[in-house]
């Protein structure tokens, strides 16, 4: 029985030795180059079951190369690896057609995992999108390179090609519409529109009437017929924020809705189709609610299709010196005077729990970059 190749392409000698090592263990026969052009002509020659490729190598994007492989040799998977560790990244490897991505560093027992799928499960043709630019990180929807935060970006890039429905779980704050967004503007609905609605925020006998719409005359005050957020997420997007605090029964409208794929207008006859992804956010334990009668669980079934759990800053704070120096940025480009944080600032806000999560922080960047003085925050300001 022939052993399976594995082709690496990683202009770092030392990540090229450690793969070589751990996939020989395994039982998997390596060949391993520094360059793109090296990896193209084995390609070309027939050569490999799985592709292992960096980002930035010296002749070459390895982003590039993915859309060639896949001309030319459609069944072989290719893994991207990259020390970037953005969300623009792992999207761009997804979407031109990458089996999976992992960012550095990573763990070895995660690589030697997804070489074991891509060996074992067909590859899918890569979506006709067209890859978004690459961004700088002050650019993009979201910021971190925590393990936490690569994981949601995982997750996010392998739903650019899909309408999947997603819940996203998180605390107040941590950046639940930006995860929404994200799914939004990476995705094949991205030329449609994003409409938001808060649960939270609408008086109970108005939510439907603004998820669904209305007709003139369907109640007292409804003097013109109004257009619901479902008809105005028509091709795109509709996020329902804070979902938990959806009463019962616009959570049967809705799952109605979610079953049948149409809805009608409040006072209305005619059904209208509905053509919007869904994606729901809260920061309830659902799951508690469905065992008091709160949450319907047939709609929860509806809606869980995709969670996501985002984790609170507490919880990624690697995450936080790169996240305020973003806000320092901002604030700057802004207008606010521009300020930078000494080490010992920066220790201080790593060690904070962050109850408010990334609004916290960035509401107290924005205050300390309008009303200290000085052109550097020291941990005494604080």
């Amino acid at each position: 029985m022939t052993l399976p190749t594995i082709l690496i392409a990683d202009d770092d000698r030392s990540i090229r030795t450690v793969l070589t090592q751990a996939l020989g263990r395994s039982g998997y026969q390596v060949r391993a180059t520094s360059s793109a052009a090296t990896l193209w002509r084995w390609v070309e020659d027939g050569e490999g079951d799985v592709v292992i490729t960096d980002v930035i190598m010296p002749d070459e994007n390895g982003l590039d190369l993915i859309p060639r492989i896949r001309r030319v040799r459609p069944e072989l998977p290719v893994i991207v690896m990259s020390a970037q560790s953005t969300l623009t990244t792992a999207v761009q490897a997804t979407q031109r057609g990458a089996f999976d991505y992992l960012p550095k560093p990573f763990d070895l027992a995660d690589l030697l995992g997804v070489v074991d799928r891509a060996l074992k499960q067909p590859v899918l043709s890569p979506g006709q999108a067209e890859a978004p630019k690459q961004a700088a990180d002050e650019a993009l929807p979201l910021i971190g390179r925590s393990p936490a935060m690569q994981e949601i970006y995982r997750i996010i890039a392998r739903l650019t090609t899909t309408d999947l429905t997603v819940m996203i779980n998180g605390e107040s704050g941590a950046g639940k519409e930006l995860v929404a967004r994200a799914l939004h503007d990476y995705g094949r609905r991205r030329s449609g529109p994003f409409v938001a609605i808060n649960m939270a925020a609408i008086p109970r006998e108005l939510i439907e009437s603004e998820l669904f719409g209305h007709e003139r005359g369907a109640f007292t005050g409804a003097t013109n017929r109004h257009i619901g957020r479902f008809e105005q997420a028509n091709g795109g997007t509709l996020f329902l924020d804070e979902i938990g605090d959806m009463p019962p029964e616009a959570q049967t409208r809705l799952l109605r809705v979610l079953q049948e794929g149409e809805f009608t207008t409040v006072g209305g006859r005619q059904p209208i189709r509905a053509n919007a992804r869904i994606v729901a956010a809260t920061h309830r334990d659902l799951r508690a609610l469905i065992r008091t009668g709160q949450f319907r669980e047939d709609l929860f079934y509806r809606l869980n299709v995709v969670p996501i759990r985002l984790p609170p800053l507490r919880e990624r704070p690697d995450d936080i010196p790169v996240l305020a120096q973003h806000f320092l940025n901002k604030a700057q480009s802004e207008g606010l005077p521009a300020k930078t944080l000494d080490p010992g600032a920066m220790a201080l806000l790593s060690s904070y729990r962050w109850p408010g999560n990334v609004r916290e922080l960035e509401n107290l960047i924005r205050r300390l970059a309008a009303l200290i003085p000085a052109p550097v925050i020291t941990e005494a300001t604080l």
